[in-house]
Formats: C-alpha cells, structure tokens, sequence
C-alpha cells in the first residue's frame, strides 16, 4: 500500500479534488453557483452545525485531551469549511493532529480564513494549506 492509504481525506463538495495530491480545478460558473448554494441550504447547515456540535461535545466529555482520530479530524475540519466558506472546492487530510488542505476557494477573504478555522478545531496542532484561490470562470 502506498503512504496515502492511511490517510483520511475529506471534501466541501463533489467538485474539490479526491486527494491532496490531485491538483486543483477551477471551478465553472454553475458548478461553484451550486456548491454554495448546498453550503448555504438552511438544512445543510442545521447538519454541519450539529454534526460540529456532536464531535466538540464529545471531545469535551474526555476532557479534550483524548488522542483525536484522523478521520474526525478531517470530518470535522471539512464541516467547519464547508459551512463557513461557501462555494469553496476543498479536500482535508488529516494525520497525527496535522491536516492538510488543498483545493480552490473564489476570494482571498475565503483563503485567509483557512487556517483559523481548521485550527478552532480541538486536536488540531499544525495547518497546511495548499489551497489556491481561483474564482469560478463564466461559461
């Protein structure tokens, strides 16, 4: 198995790439309209919002200080992003409290507040962000 077997990866949305490897695409017009539309549906954001609830209420139960796996890791970060930076195209790798995101947002407002947000995260302790900031092209 290669180094990236082991590693959990996350999304935003269809559109960001599947791994951190995968280099980016700017998204078109209509397929970034429809990623932030799903991120701003008032249902979807009920579920990023409980399902970030959920997870800082369970780590709080343990007294925060339990060993974070890698997947709620990323799953968490992922719903922070997705529900704070609509129309993004993001993919989030996490690994031994690192993670690592890579994809498109369309303003430099969205990418600055990457890294903040994954590191609200509990069990979060380094950032890197690979992300690039391509604004959706017209048709």
């Amino acid at each position: 198995m290669g180094a990236t077997a082991c590693r959990e990866v996350a999304r935003t949305s269809a559109d960001a790439p599947d791994s951190v490897e995968e280099t980016p695409e700017v998204l078109e017009a209509d397929e970034a309209q429809d990623t932030q539309e799903d991120a701003q549906n008032s249902v979807r954001q009920d579920q990023l919002d409980s399902d970030i609830r959920a997870r800082e209420e369970r780590n709080d139960l343990t007294g925060g200080d339990a060993e974070r796996a890698d997947s709620d890791l990323a799953s968490e970060v992922r719903s922070k992003l997705e529900a704070n930076l609509p129309a993004s195209a993001l993919t989030i790798e996490a690994e031994d409290s690192a993670v690592t995101i890579t994809g498109t947002v369309p303003t430099q407002e969205q990418f600055d507040r990457i890294e903040p947000l994954a590191k609200e995260i509990k069990g979060v302790m380094m950032v890197t962000n690979e992300a690039i900031v391509a604004p959706a092209v017209p048709e």
